[in-house]
């Protein structure tokens, strides 16, 4: 796969982890739980993407 699809990719669910973490942060009783391990999957995959940003 080429670093540019997969970087894509990458940002492609860094944008959906953000909608899920809005619809989850808008409910009357948010998982907080949940919400903290979409973000913490949401910072790995933005250090991803810079990764193979510098390293293509």
């Amino acid at each position: 796969m080429k670093v540019e699809t997969e970087i894509d990719d990458l940002r492609q669910r860094h944008h959906t982890l953000d909608g899920e973490i809005e619809v989850e942060s808008t409910l009357v009783c948010p998982d907080e739980i949940r919400i903290s391990s979409l973000k913490k999957e949401k910072l790995k995959i933005k250090d991803l993407i810079r990764e193979l940003e510098t390293s293509g």
